[in-house]
């Protein structure tokens, strides 16, 4: 059975399970993994099937290519979604503020004539600055996380408007700063490689560096974590921050895919970013957002949506997908914290009364019953 970590607070997987000897101690280890793990099998079995089914197109090296740069835009505003959520808090105007930055670095480079190198810089302190509104609305001003995201970003896409006057931004831009997002590495493309090199940089920090585990204990008992010494404050105006960084910089890659503003093309992606941050949740280490789980969840979209598309699927069948995703992910996620509830008061009773029934089993008498 999955046990519950007093470090990580999440269901993580006892590897005791693995330890049966033949078929049947496998099966049940398997089993006993599977509400860790499931996402992860679900995924390799989505592949194995439109492998089976489309195996012209889906199984080869040039669809995955396709996947990997399609979908790099909704793993980084995954991310951005994800570190605001760690905290407990959650941001929704990544979706909205995506609009300003891509139609920013378009137009600050044909209009302005700024050299892209510094567009970029401007947008990811401006991305900053986004962040560093959305968390003194939150923590000073007392507002609701969810309301406080939607109507900054609202306003940033109000602005959007007003600067584009609802029009595209089109415009010669270098081809250095096309090949940000157009370029790859050993066939990889670039934008899949920024989506790694965040994960591991926000993986490090999360599960191994004391600023993780702060931010940990501040989204899963605020209180708690107050009476331990930690500025609550502080933390989740670096998660916003960051949120907005991240979004910023995911703004200029779509800026370089797209070679033009678009004001109607970031809203598309908010939908899949949050689906794939909750649905991340409940894998890997269930009840507690982290950064595996979120990619997995964007790779089990892109394979979903790819392979529904190229088997006929109508216009209609991505949004549907992500919609019942989400439904799918909340409902998971519900019950990942039910269950890890459930576990740390089984463990407060064993800790309490250890003969308390719940940690001692009453065997059965073996003798034949008269």
């Amino acid at each position: 059975m999955a046990t519950q970590s007093i470090k990580s607070d999440a269901l993580e997987p006892d590897l005791s399970d693995l330890q049966g000897k033949g078929a049947q101690g496998l099966l049940t280890g398997a089993l006993r993994l599977f509400p860790v793990y499931g996402l992860v099998f679900i995924t390799l079995l989505l592949i194995v099937i439109f492998s089976v089914l489309l195996p012209d197109t889906f199984f080869t090296w040039l669809n995955a290519r396709l996947i990997l740069s399609n979908q790099s835009g909704t793993a980084l505003l995954a991310l951005a979604a994800m570190i605001p959520m760690v905290a407990g808090k959650i941001d929704l105007s990544i979706g909205y503020g995506v609009v300003l930055w891509e139609v920013l670095a378009i137009s600050l480079q044909t209009n302005y004539h700024l050299p892209w190198l510094l567009v970029m810089v401007i947008l990811l302190f401006l991305g900053g600055v986004f962040g560093l509104i959305n968390a003194l609305l939150v923590e000073f001003a007392r507002i609701d996380a969810f309301i406080a995201t939607l109507g900054t970003g609202t306003v940033v896409y109000a602005l959007a408007l007003w600067h584009t006057n609802g029009q595209q931004v089109i415009g010669e831009v270098p081809d250095s700063f096309l090949q940000l997002a157009n370029g790859s590495v050993f066939d990889i493309p670039l934008p899949a490689i920024y989506v790694l090199i965040f994960s591991i940089f926000f993986w490090v920090v999360l599960d191994y560096l004391p600023l993780g585990r702060c931010l940990y204990a501040v989204g899963a008992n605020p209180e708690a974590a107050r009476l331990n010494g930690i500025p609550n404050r502080l933390y989740i105006a670096l998660a916003f921050v960051t949120s907005g960084v991240v979004t910023a910089f995911a703004g200029v890659v779509l800026a370089s895919k797209l070679r033009i503003g678009q004001i109607g093309v970031g809203l598309d992606y908010l939908l899949p970013a949050l689906v794939a941050a909750f649905l991340g949740s409940t894998t890997i280490k269930p009840g507690r957002v982290n950064v595996w789980g979120t990619i997995i969840a964007v790779i089990i979209l892109a394979i979903g949506i790819s392979g529904l598309q190229q088997l006929g699927g109508a216009f209609y069948v991505e949004p549907l997908f992500n919609g019942l995703c989400l439904l799918m992910a909340i409902g998971l996620a519900g019950f990942a914290g039910r269950r890890r509830v459930a576990l740390r008061k089984k463990e407060e009773l064993v800790q309490r009364d250890p003969k308390h029934p719940v940690s001692t089993p009453v065997a059965e008498d073996p003798s034949p019953k008269k």
